[in-house]
């Protein structure tokens, strides 16, 4: 098979001649005719048209496209998978298990791999976040109920639970940052290796059962005793009762609660609230484990997934703490009483504090796209394998030559690498702020973060379904994994921050942005094409550029990108306009309600945006130039869909003319058609071994795929 770069050929579509264009009667005198007289190609001719167009297949090195993906950390990946597929294959989760056996499993498969395995997360969340993302993919693939559990254990609050068993440890009374320099080796090492092991279980509790997104509204209270030096945590009322507490139920010994922190006054109201703080709370004896005096501990029961996570729900009934467990990094409270904060106001030590979260976005947007992945290779190989129908007295062809499947499966496949590079992207700009803590990294960070994690794991979530159903039948066997791929991925789209409330964020941000570019002020990283170009991108589109159509033209990356910030600047503009004026008489919260769809279509057009400028960045700094020339490719696809998914936005503008949408619409699915030319070295590319994978109907080895299958049901 000749191996070139694929080109569009077509007299009456992008690649038209300049005297063509000069003579736009006789080209629609010819479409017209097209209309009225369309070629009959006979039945026999299709396979001969399919092979002569996959002769402009590219050359794609899968090995050297995997090499230029997969990172520095690939090699602790490895490890990972050799200890639970090859080492301790006991420890793998089998398709039928119940949920407490699930617990406990997956309690052995953390254990295993941090005392046997040697490997130790929580050296990563500060050393290295790059390398524990890397973990957590890892594990995410062995089990996703695995890498949850392993992100609740090694959060990055435990960091200050460590500072707080020091001081307990030292007896003295001391800012959290200065601890660790105080403390001595002993300390250090003593309850360091206790968190590292396992030794110190621990859990998260901020969602109640009234309040989830709304975190300010959160009902637990933790009211300071001065003449005790302690805190008292109280569940005022069932609705402040802790639930969906991961760890909590069975193995959790500690958990971080978050509660209104109470001082008392010498006024009439008695209580000051100084807003929502963290607190270390005991809730489980260190060596018996059994639950401690006041608190009351149930199980949330079966869930849709993740059934090995042991969520819980927690009530506490007048809990005495020390004064010292509070986390004290943005408000603390002295002995007699006094409050201090380096920060003004209730609403930004709020923010602060949710602010150190952020590490569990980055961590579940860079999942999901390894969750896209083992799906979309699944979907894709079993696709390539299977076949259904054709011309009479031929062959049958593979499913993935049907333009149908090709439209389900490759602007995905193409989705996935994009979300790939732009993920990683987030985890370098998160591990720049863990080092620089520069503020404007820190707010870069916090933006792109909600973003990604809301625009991937909305689109995985979609695309999981999308799988099961181009496998068929085939696909609804649970040995094929859709079914447990999508129940554990749904609820990436809540936890962390629901999704909706997420875009909401980034739409403030934008609208922030927006009126700083009106006052003369600076832009934070991600945002900078709105100083650049926005004049250009608010005036009225250019009537002659809105009429091309050739392919060199809509597969320049300029046009592409130019494209999507044009739709962005529109909508922040629009949406800018639209607040002022029914604020006016609804109030600021009645007109942001009033545009919220509105918002979040801009909020997404935003990280579209942000997505294509790192896949584009990447193709130009590929090496290789067949590889470059296959990402080129598969970016274009991904631009183009896009743009065809939301033409009318395009169209209602005057942004494209309705020949250039036309060719926009046909040059999108060629562009389909030659990734699925290369679909195989791209799925291969993600460098998923079969044991990770996990699916018979997607294996590598396309001659083993239907015997493995007929021996998992006996045969």
């Amino acid at each position: 098979m000749e191996c070139r770069n694929p080109t569009l050929q077509s007299s009456n579509s992008s690649n038209q001649t300049a005297e063509d264009d000069d003579q736009p009667t006789t080209r629609r005198i010819q479409r017209l005719q097209l209309h009225l007289n369309p070629p009959v190609v006979p039945r026999e001719n299709v396979l001969e048209l399919l092979s002569c167009a996959a002769r402009a297949k590219l050359c794609v090195n899968a090995q050297q496209l995997s090499d230029y993906m997969r990172g520095k950390h690939r090699d602790i990946q490895e490890k990972i998978f050799d200890y639970y597929f090859k080492s301790r294959p006991d420890l793998q989760t089998p398709i039928e298990i119940s949920m407490d056996e699930h617990r406990e499993l997956c309690m052995r498969q953390l254990l295993g791999l941090v005392r046997e395995a040697g490997i130790r997360p929580f050296g990563y969340v500060a050393d290295d976040p790059a390398m524990y993302f890397a973990v957590a993919e890892a594990v995410g693939s062995v089990d996703m109920s695995l890498g949850i559990k392993m992100g609740v254990q090694y959060s990055f609050v435990w960091l200050e639970i460590l500072v707080l068993l020091i001081i307990k440890e030292m007896d003295v009374m001391v800012q959290a940052g200065s601890v660790l320099n105080l403390g001595t080796k002993k300390h250090r090492d003593k309850y360091y290796e206790g968190i590292d092991n396992l030794e110190y279980t621990g859990c998260f509790a901020m969602t109640e059962l009234h309040h989830g997104s709304n975190v300010q509204g959160l009902q637990t209270v933790a009211t300071f005793d001065p003449l005790t030096d302690e805190f008292i945590i109280d569940t005022p009322n069932d609705g402040a009762i802790k639930w969906w507490i991961g760890n909590a139920a069975v193995h959790g010994k500690f958990a971080t609660v978050f509660a209104k922190l109470m001082l008392p006054t010498h006024d009439t109201k008695g209580v000051s609230d100084m807003g929502v703080h963290a607190f270390i709370v005991p809730i489980r004896d260190l060596k018996t484990h059994r639950t401690l005096p006041g608190i009351e501990i149930h199980d949330c029961g079966h869930k849709v997934g993740l059934n090995g996570v042991d969520n819980g729900a927690l009530r506490f009934r007048s809990v005495r703490i020390p004064r010292d467990n509070l986390l004290n990094r943005f408000g603390d409270v002295s002995r007699d009483g006094k409050y201090s904060s380096p920060l003004p106001s209730i609403n930004k030590r709020f923010a602060a504090t949710l602010g150190e979260l952020v590490g569990g976005r980055v961590a579940l947007a860079y999942s999901s796209v390894g969750v896209l992945k083992v799906a979309s290779t699944i979907a894709i190989r079993y696709s390539l394998l299977r076949h259904q129908f054709g011309p009479a007295k031929q062959p049958e062809v593979s499913i993935l030559d049907y333009q149908s499947h090709q439209h389900k499966l490759m602007p995905m496949l193409a989705s996935t690498y994009a979300f790939h590079f732009s993920t990683l992207y987030l985890v370098e700009k998160y591990s720049e702020m863990k080092k620089s803590h520069d503020e404007e990294v820190v707010g870069d960070v916090h933006a792109l973060s909600a973003g990604l994690k809301a625009y991937v794991t909305s689109y995985t979530a979609k695309s999981l379904s999308i799988c099961r159903e181009s496998c068929g039948g085939h696909g609804y066997a649970a040995v094929n994994r859709f079914g447990s791929l999508r129940n554990d991925h749904d609820i990436f789209q809540t936890f962390e921050g629901d999704n909706t409330v997420l875009l909401q964020q980034v739409a403030g941000d934008l609208l922030k942005q927006y009126q700083q570019k009106f006052q003369g002020g600076t832009l934070a990283v991600t945002w900078n094409y709105l100083r650049e170009s926005m004049n250009s991108y608010l005036s009225q589109p250019n009537p002659v550029t809105a009429r091309w159509e050739s392919e060199d033209h809509l597969r320049d990356p300029n046009f592409q990108l130019d494209a999507f910030r044009y739709r962005t600047s529109r909508l922040l503009q629009s949406v800018a306009v639209r607040l002022r004026k029914h604020s006016k008489n609804l109030g600021s919260f009645g007109a942001w309600n009033r545009c919220l769809n509105h918002l979040l279509t801009l909020a997404e057009s935003h990280i579209e945006s942000v997505i294509l400028a790192r896949f584009i960045q990447s193709v130009q700094s590929c090496p290789d130039p067949s590889t470059r020339d296959a990402l080129k490719l598969v970016c274009d696809l991904y631009a183009l869909d896009r743009i065809w998914n939301d033409i009318g936005t395009y169209r209602n503008v005057d942004y494209v003319a309705p020949n250039k949408a036309k060719a926009i619409h046909k040059l999108s699915e060629y562009l389909s058609f030659q990734v699925r030319n290369i679909a195989k070295e791209l799925v291969d590319a993600f460098d998923l071994p079969d044991e990770v994978t996990r699916a018979p109907i997607g294996m590598q080895s396309t001659a083993e795929a239907y015997s493995q299958y007929t021996q998992y049901v006996g045969f």
